[in-house]
């Protein structure tokens, strides 16, 4: 299906069923497409020029073609962007942030308030709405306005083959618990000690791997291709996860919390902006939901386009962007 079906899909079936947000499901509560049956594009402000804007992202794919549909967008209503992708880990964009270096970059909730915000897997709100209030609030201290969210949800999750998931016995991640001291899990560098990751599964779960290998995000599917029998923490928006047959085990204990994306902008840079900002991010997240942002990264991850290609495409087909 191609993204445009996808987004004429979704916005029909809209109409039919209220879309709240940050569901984690978008087939269940779609949010509307923004131009998937013919939206108007967004429109040029010569006054808007004044004003430039550093846009930054974290260092997987995702971020970026997040990064490049803002920088795209906001450059069609006629501001200054200027790009600083790939920066690192969340800690890395929330400094560079703090310290001027990007005025804005997209940020997770969840990661926000486990990571930036100190709050402990058990006080981080399993609803989203909760969840984004809770880290506009936090960011709002360090001078920093953490925009309404997108529709979808980017989650940590841990994952095995199927194979292996029948093998094990494996649906839930507790059931990991009878075999965790064979199993390998890869992660992300920075997995070993974050309360969504590794950190989490021991103190939530219990879990003691036989060994935690840290592996770039980009090889977190790669490496169970080799090591057919351990586990990785995936995103449950990569597209691979359908691809490759893999099987997200279930969040029994509700560990992971909600992953909703937001814009973070400096104060000074968001008041310089004006305010017709909140309402053009708002038209170019209303479309991503979870079933859209899985086609984004899968132009980029598995057909080879440039972030800025799959944004551009975006935002093209569903009318915000004309030419």
């Amino acid at each position: 299906m191609t993204l445009r079906a996808a987004l004429i899909l979704l916005a029909v079936s809209a109409a039919l069923l209220s879309a709240g947000c940050g569901s984690g499901d978008d087939e269940s509560s779609p949010a509307p497409a923004p131009g998937g049956s013919g939206a108007a594009a967004i429109t040029r402000d010569a006054a808007n020029a004044r004003t430039t804007i550093t846009l930054g992202t974290k260092n997987f794919t995702e971020q970026q073609v997040l990064g490049e549909v803002y920088a795209q967008g906001l450059e069609a209503a006629g501001f200054r962007v200027e790009r600083d992708f790939n920066l690192g880990d969340e800690q890395v964009a929330f400094r560079s942030v703090r310290r001027r270096d990007i005025d804005a970059y997209p940020e997770y909730t969840g990661t926000a308030l486990l990571s930036l915000c100190d709050v402990d897997t058990a006080d981080v709100p399993k609803d989203p709405r909760r969840a984004y209030a809770q880290t506009r609030d936090c960011l709002a201290r360090d001078g920093l306005t953490a925009f309404p969210p997108t529709p979808f949800t980017s989650s940590n999750e841990v994952a095995v083959r199927r194979e292996t998931a029948q093998q094990l016995g494996l649906r839930r991640i507790a059931d990991l618990a009878r075999v965790d001291q064979d199993v390998t899990l890869f992660g992300s560098p920075e997995c070993e000690q974050r309360l969504d990751c590794l950190l989490g599964l021991r103190r939530v779960y219990g879990l003691e791997f036989e060994r935690f290998r840290p592996v770039d995000v980009a090889l977190r599917h790669e490496v169970l291709n080799r090591n057919r029998e351990d586990a990785s923490i995936v995103f449950t928006t990569d597209p691979q996860n359908d691809r490759e047959g893999l099987v997200l085990l279930e969040d029994d204990r509700q560990m992971f919390p909600p992953y909703n994306s937001t814009l973070v902008v400096r104060d000074d840079v968001a008041r310089a902006a004006g305010p017709g900002l909140p309402r053009l991010l708002e038209r170019l997240q209303e479309g991503l939901t979870d079933r859209t942002m899985r086609e984004l990264n899968a132009r980029v991850d598995l057909d080879k386009e440039t972030p800025a290609q799959a944004a551009g495409g975006y935002l093209r087909e569903t009318g915000l962007v004309t030419g």
